[in-house]
C-alpha cells in the first residue's frame, strides 16, 4: 500500500497499475490527481460518479464536492469548468482556481 500511494505521488498516472481496490480508494486517487490530474482515468467508476480534465471524467457528486473541486482547480485552473454550477459560484474554488489560473475566471458563475 504504502509503495504504490509513495508511486501515484511520484507519477499520478502510476495508479492505472493499481489494483482494484486502490483505485476506488479516494486518499490514492486524491493523491494521483494532485500529482496529475489525467490520472482520474485510471480511478474506479464510482470515484469518477473526480484535472484541466480531472472533473471532465468526475460524476456529478464528485463535479459538487469542495475538496475535490479544489484539488483539481490547483493542479489545473480550466478543471473549474466541469465543475458544477455551486462549486463554479463558491468564492474559495474561485479564489484556488484564479491563483492556478487567472484566465480560468471565465469559468466561473456570475
Amino acid at each position: 500500500r504504502e509503495v504504490v500511494l509513495a508511486a501515484v505521488q511520484e507519477d499520478g498516472e502510476a495508479l492505472g497499475y493499481a489494483s482494484e481496490e486502490l483505485g476506488a480508494d479516494r486518499e490514492f486517487v486524491l493523491a494521483a490527481v494532485q500529482q496529475n490530474g489525467r490520472a482520474l482515468q485510471f480511478a474506479s467508476q464510482e470515484l469518477r460518479e473526480l484535472s484541466g480534465r480531472a472533473l471532465y471524467y468526475a460524476s456529478q457528486k464528485l463535479g459538487a464536492d469542495r475538496e475535490v473541486v479544489v484539488t483539481a482547480v490547483q493542479q489545473s485552473g480550466r478543471a473549474l469548468q466541469y465543475a458544477s454550477a455551486e462549486m463554479r459560484a463558491d468564492r474559495e474554488v474561485v479564489l484556488a482556481t484564479v491563483k492556478q489560473n487567472g484566465m480560468a475566471l471565465q469559468f466561473a458563475s456570475q
